[in-house]
């Protein structure tokens, strides 16, 4: 019921996660008007009254309005409380953003386009870096934003950018400069706002226009808060100049998992335009194939010990005292979900090791690992995982199979994105290794790897989706196929996925590198007190 949606709605606030609390210099205040901004431009048609606590701005046939923040900010966390033009507000745009100055700005908006009495309003979100926008994300309300003051928030720190109604997150734009994705992250920013009319594309394409019968129209603001890393005279009021690794507890946000169901829930009801969806404004060519062993892979060690069969949909290796053998992919990939169906060594398979993972070649690879150690007749199998980056794993998580791996064939999957690695069994997921280089931990994003298998039976061998690597050049859009639509380049886990993982882990894993203290005694990886 509304009661329940309200409530819900109102404890999101709290489900953001800071990863550290202490105590950093930070600029966090009180609104006041007179004292935080100056209205830049409409002749009189922006006022601040009530004491400095109230700001409107108003737009009529000759001219609309605005305001700025008399800071600049690298780095923070804004909330402006707003209540929107009433009635038939068709053709206006009250804005709420974040831009640095020159040719090549970075910009975070917040635009919200008019529309005819009784029809909602269009939320308008989009990011620019350097210029460059094309990120937008456009959502309805689930409520009227101009029958009072609804909190509308832009938390910006080096990870991320999150867009927050009300305390509920709606979006969500993380820091992926390391496959390529410019983010904004080096020029400080003001806060702006205007009222302006823009009736030639803002309400149906342009369709509808401005009925100016009904100005002036009036947009409302009051507490302007900002917590945020202010930047004067070339210097930043955070320690280390941006506020990086400072433990502010914005600086270091991110939403855990019930504010990320909060946002799924308002994507999957009020989102209704998604750049990273839409194939016709970005086509693209992503590779995803059914198995043919004989077109995908090719046999390269033990002497006719690997055989092809049934058309190509059957691969068999096999070991004996002389020789194992062994097999790689054609393609490579930059970033994929690699899934394949094994059936072990039955029986005493003690002393043999079956493989399936991903490497890059050379002295500084990367690699992301499935071994499956043997055992005695009745024992069960250890299933081993790593993750090497540039030449360096140490990242070892060992687990027994709630199953018997020998019996029949079950469904291994590698998927790798440039936010995590996840190892599922049977859709289950085992292990997840997040991208923490933020925390100065190696992250495999920048090598194409193989994929190779050594010793093993396989009836289907799949790449269900993968940016192939080719001539220097990546299938995917941007090199890495960030931005694109295939699911698994943005792929994480849900709660419900998160919960089967923590039970496997709980019940099934032998070993795990992040509680070894005997083996890190001067302190535990930073990924494992991050994490």
């Amino acid at each position: 019921n509304t009661r329940n949606i309200d409530k819900s709605l109102k404890m999101a606030h709290s489900y953001f996660l800071p990863l550290f609390l202490s105590l950093i210099v930070i600029s966090s205040v009180s609104a006041n008007f007179h004292r935080d901004v100056e209205i830049t431009w409409g002749d009189g048609r922006g006022q601040i009254t009530n004491n400095g606590e109230l700001l409107t701005l108003s737009l009529d046939k000759s001219s609309g309005s605005g305001f700025q923040s008399k800071n600049e900010y690298l780095f923070g966390k804004i909330d402006m409380q707003m209540k929107l033009v009433p009635g038939n507000s068709a053709g206006t745009v009250t804005t709420l953003y974040l831009k640095s100055p020159g040719t090549t700005w970075d910009e975070i908006d917040f635009e919200f386009l008019g529309n005819l009495s009784g029809d909602p309003y269009t939320l308008h979100t989009n990011v620019y870096t350097q210029g460059k926008g094309d990120k937008e994300q456009q959502f309805k309300l689930w409520f009227d934003p101009t029958a009072d003051f609804h909190t509308y928030t832009i938390l910006w720190n080096p990870q991320r950018i999150i867009f927050t109604v009300d305390g509920t997150p709606i979006r969500e734009f993380k820091n992926m400069e390391s496959v390529g994705t410019l983010f904004p992250n080096n020029q400080p920013m003001r806060m702006y706002s205007s009222l302006w009319n823009a009736d030639d594309w803002a309400t149906r394409g342009g369709l509808v226009k401005t009925d100016w019968s009904k100005a002036p129209f009036t947009a409302s603001y009051r507490g302007f808060n900002q917590e945020a890393c202010v930047w004067s005279n070339g210097k930043s009021s955070c320690p280390n100049g941006s506020g990086q690794g400072t433990t502010g507890s914005w600086l270091s946000q991110e939403l855990d998992s019930t504010a990320q169901e909060r946002m799924r829930w308002v994507q999957k009801n009020y989102m209704i335009y998604n750049y990273c969806t839409d194939t016709k404004r970005f086509p693209q060519v992503i590779s995803s194939v059914s198995a043919n062993f004989h077109r995908d892979v090719e046999i390269t060690w033990g002497d006719g010990r690997g055989q092809i069969t049934n058309n190509g949909e059957l691969l068999t290796l096999s070991l004996d005292k002389s020789s194992g053998s062994g097999f790689q992919s054609k393609n490579e990939y930059l970033f994929g979900k690699i899934d394949m169906q094994m059936k072990l060594v039955p029986g005493n398979s003690a002393g043999t090791v079956t493989t399936l993972y991903l490497k890059s070649p050379g002295t500084t690879w990367d690699e992301i690992d499935f071994e499956f150690l043997g055992n005695l007749s009745g024992d069960p199998y250890t299933l081993h995982t790593n993750v090497y980056t540039q030449g360096k794993g140490d990242k070892e998580q060992q687990f027994k199979l709630w199953f018997d791996p020998t019996a029949d064939f079950h469904t291994y999957t590698i998927l790798w994105n440039p936010q995590r690695i996840i190892f599922t069994v049977d859709g289950t997921p085992i292990r997840e290794f997040k991208n923490m280089e933020s925390v100065g931990t190696l992250f495999p994003n920048n090598q194409p790897m193989r994929m190779y298998s050594s010793l093993w039976n396989a009836d289907d061998w799949a790449t269900r989706g993968a940016c192939v690597w080719s001539n220097g050049k990546s299938s995917c859009p941007n090199g890495s196929g960030q931005g694109t639509s295939g699911s698994w380049l943005s792929q994480e886990l849900d709660s419900t996925a998160q919960e089967r993982m923590r039970w496997v882990q709980k019940n099934y894993m032998i070993y795990n590198y992040c509680t070894d203290t005997k083996r890190f005694p001067q302190g535990l990886p930073k990924e494992c007190l991050a994490a």
